[in-house]
């Protein structure tokens, strides 16, 4: 049975940032082993996304996603750009994987001070895997999903490895083609997150082309399998979409028995909670 996921409440703000940045754009939630919930998100003093060159962190002591979270420090401050962080754990390490261009990754096992490392990714077309990673397990290994370009239309890019060191391009979880209405040249699928629920696995994408009259569209696609969620024409938008929810780079978090959907983005386009990131809860309605 298919779900259809549902804005349930009101947006709340979960956090703004005074001290690093006057906003936060792509982010990622965590929680560590204390159950506490920490933030890494872009943000600048200044405007413009190649002037993004660290992630703000933040946190709070509670279990509940629902606690505002303080301001703590800026990691990843490495000089170069550094946009749409993906936080996973295994093993007591947590792994950190970010763009845009090459692939990057850094480690801690503490979540407050982050080292620098390797990976390989092997495999990919030019231009396939961009931007705005988003990794989770399934199926016995691990599934790296990001924004890119094939064939001069917007993609989501899959990788797969066994280790979270070594990643092998294993194709497309979602393309477009045709007469798919937004086709920047840096792609329109932004921020993928994937999520299973109760059988099936949910792809929510920002489709935009940064412009203010879509800059909050999220569709959101449903498979069986967490691999491929088809091809995206905008001739089949009702028979692939599954509903389309109003959220710029949200993430969706399980927090006790309920889920919820995170937004945030830049100054000016009318999101949630200006210059922050605002959490509405979420809840998956079966479809008819």
């Amino acid at each position: 049975m298919r779900y259809v996921p549902e804005i349930c409440s009101g947006w709340r703000p979960l956090f703004k940032p005074e001290k690093f940045g006057h906003y936060v754009n792509d982010h990622c939630l965590i929680q560590d082993r204390w159950k506490h919930w920490h933030l890494f998100g872009i943000t600048s003093l200044d405007e413009g996304p190649d002037l993004e060159r660290y992630f703000v962190h933040a946190s709070n002591e509670s279990e509940s996603l629902l606690e505002p979270l303080t301001e703590r420090n800026k990691v990843i401050d490495n000089g170069v750009r550094a946009w749409a962080p993906c936080v996973v754990e295994h093993e007591g390490l947590y792994y950190m994987y970010y763009g845009p261009g090459i692939t990057k990754m850094a480690v801690t096992n503490e979540l407050w001070h982050w080292m620098d490392h390797e990976v390989h990714v092997t495999g990919n077309p030019v231009m396939s895997v961009n931007r705005d990673h988003m990794v989770i397990r399934a199926g016995g290994r691990w599934l790296m999903y990001a924004s890119g370009v094939k064939d001069n239309y917007s993609c989501i890019s899959l990788l797969t490895s066994t280790n979270l060191l070594d990643w092998q391009f294993a194709g497309y979880a979602l393309t477009s083609s045709g007469n798919a209405p937004l086709n920047p040249p840096w792609g329109a699928f932004e921020s993928p997150y994937v999520l299973e629920y109760e059988g099936m696995y949910y792809l929510f994408v920002t489709y935009t082309d940064c412009s203010r009259e879509n800059y909050q569209d999220m569709l959101v696609f449903c498979s069986p399998d967490p691999c491929c969620f088809g091809d995206y024409t905008g001739d089949n938008h009702r028979e692939l979409v599954v509903t389309q929810l109003h959220s710029h780079a949200g993430e969706v978090i399980r927090c006790g028995e309920k889920y919820y959907l995170t937004s945030a983005g830049w100054r000016g386009f009318g999101i949630p909670y200006e210059g922050g990131v605002a959490i509405a809860e979420l809840r998956f309605v079966p479809r008819p």
